[in-house]
């Protein structure tokens, strides 16, 4: 039952990006969404998105976000040779084939506003740990939950992803609120639905 319902969420995550990924992509053209409003001032970049619309919160989402996605596929990758659990297995590749094209959708975005790089470091992060609310792990959690396997590592595996999830979402939910990117809102609310439905699941197989 639980290796039915983790495979269905995983076709269903793969889908949902596929449908984002397909009405986003824009690497060789203006960005339909960015072709609305009023153009930002501030945008300096010369490219043929330089009168992309948005503001701090689309920028500051996109900043953090990336860090915040590059810990989940550093954690999803941990899973090799750590666990035989089928359904921990394919959660982890679920989320790697979302969180890793986004990381490269956040980097373009910040190219085509004239706004620095992300950087995967997580000092990036300002130093967030689990008192931030942001759901990242500290390098002493990453290095325990490499010393883990089997059972162990399963269990610690999933209650760590399921409070980065949540600061993910927290962290979606801001931009949906303040941000003005509508393509980094469409992501923002992408991330809230998979997410909120990978915790659900995460949650059952915890019992």
């Amino acid at each position: 039952m639980r290796t039915t319902l983790v495979a269905s969420l995983a076709a269903a995550t793969v889908s949902v990006f596929l449908v984002a990924g397909c009405s986003s992509d824009s690497s060789d053209m203006p960005m339909d969404g960015h072709s609305m409003g009023s153009p930002n001032s501030s945008a300096s970049s010369t490219q043929v998105d330089a009168s992309a619309e948005f503001n701090d919160a689309d920028v500051m989402f996109a900043r953090m976000m990336y860090p915040h996605h590059a810990q989940a596929v550093e954690m999803a990758a941990m899973v090799e040779g750590r666990t035989d659990n089928s359904d921990v297995v394919a959660l982890a590749s679920a989320i790697a084939a979302a969180q890793q094209p986004e990381m490269d959708r956040m980097t373009a975005w910040l190219a085509e506003w004239g706004q620095p790089a992300p950087s995967s470091d997580m000092g990036e992060m300002s130093g967030m740990d689990h008192s931030s609310g942001m759901g990242m792990m500290s390098q002493q959690d990453m290095d325990a939950l490499a010393a883990l396997s089997g059972a162990e590592f399963d269990r610690q595996w999933l209650t760590m992803m399921i409070e980065h999830h949540e600061g993910a979402i927290d962290m979606a939910n801001n931009e949906i609120a303040d941000g003005s990117n509508p393509d980094a809102q469409e992501m923002a609310r992408t991330i809230v639905a998979t997410q909120q439905e990978e915790i659900d699941t995460m949650e059952a197989l915890l019992g």
